[in-house]
């Protein structure tokens, strides 16, 4: 059984609350319950993103990904029990900098993202029980899906619209689109196939945000965000961002190539991160 503790947050699909799974012998353990909104439940297009989500998250069992334990129902209320991280997410770490007006040190910028990229990584390339590659892509890598614990661990959550080469989803085309438009990648925004690669363009979109404290991309509108992410050029990010090492706006850079083949992978975007904070440790050593 559960006991809640506290809600933590309400999306446009669930609510989190704070919870402790408790067992005999006084056995109580701190997790966060994921409970989808009621009227989401009864049409079948989101219960089935969120069981995808659960059935997905499940075995992508890694230290950088919020881990899921289990999918249950209880009079018609679906409900996720995963990993209670404590700590915010950097879509509170961005806002807080913003009003404190002190920048985020970009070596931490750069550690953030080699270990989201270890996270993408990961489940880009996770296997089935049949041993066929899953083709994971999570589709909504923003700031709010992001934590931080106060120890010092990064955590990616929301598989919420993620899709993999066996989701059932008999509307995927509904939610080609679903995510935060701002940090969507400029197939996804059009509404095109897309493949791992799309997490990489979202990350750098992330990884620019925190560097900058300023979004990289502002329309919500989907016409308008197809001007912005497509067809605009991109700015040239060192005007923007204050002393913006060149070797690392070129790493950057490599992550928001328009073209999807001229990404890096979110393997190769991690090594080059790694590598690049090596060159700072060395230079301030």
């Amino acid at each position: 059984s559960f006991h809640l503790v506290r809600k933590v947050a309400e999306g446009g699909m669930a609510t989190v609350y704070e919870a402790e799974q408790l067992g005999p012998s006084g056995f109580a353990k701190r997790i966060a319950l994921k409970v989808i909104h009621p009227d989401l439940a009864q049409r079948r297009e989101f219960l089935q993103l969120f069981i995808d989500e659960a059935k997905l998250s499940a075995n992508l069992m890694h230290g950088n990904i919020v881990q899921i334990y289990q999918l249950g129902e209880v009079n018609e209320q679906y409900f996720i029990a995963m990993e209670y991280i404590q700590g915010p997410t950097l879509r509170s770490v961005i806002d807080r900098h913003n009003e404190l007006g002190r920048p985020i040190a970009a070596t931490f910028v750069a550690s953030l993202g080699s270990r989201m990229c270890r996270a993408l990584d990961f489940a880009h390339n996770s296997v089935g029980p049949d041993g066929r590659r899953l083709a994971v892509v999570h589709r909504d890598v923003s700031p709010g899906n992001v934590m931080i614990t106060w120890d010092g661990h990064i955590k990616l959550g929301d598989f919420g619209i993620a899709k993999a080469r066996t989701s059932i989803d008999p509307a995927s085309e509904q939610h080609v689109r679903m995510g935060k438009k701002r940090y969507m990648s400029p197939e996804q925004v059009l509404g095109t196939v897309v493949d791992a690669r799309s997490d990489v363009f979202s990350l750098g979109v992330v990884l620019y945000e925190l560097l900058a404290l300023s979004p990289l991309f502002h329309e919500d509108n989907t016409a308008l965000s197809v001007e912005e992410v497509v067809l605009r050029p991109l700015p040239d990010l060192r005007s923007r961002i204050t002393d913006l090492d060149p070797e690392l706006d070129e790493i950057l850079t490599l992550s928001l190539q328009r073209n999807p083949a001229d990404r890096a992978t979110a393997a190769q975007l991690g090594t080059l991160l790694d590598e690049w904070i090596g060159t700072q440790s060395d230079r301030t050593g």
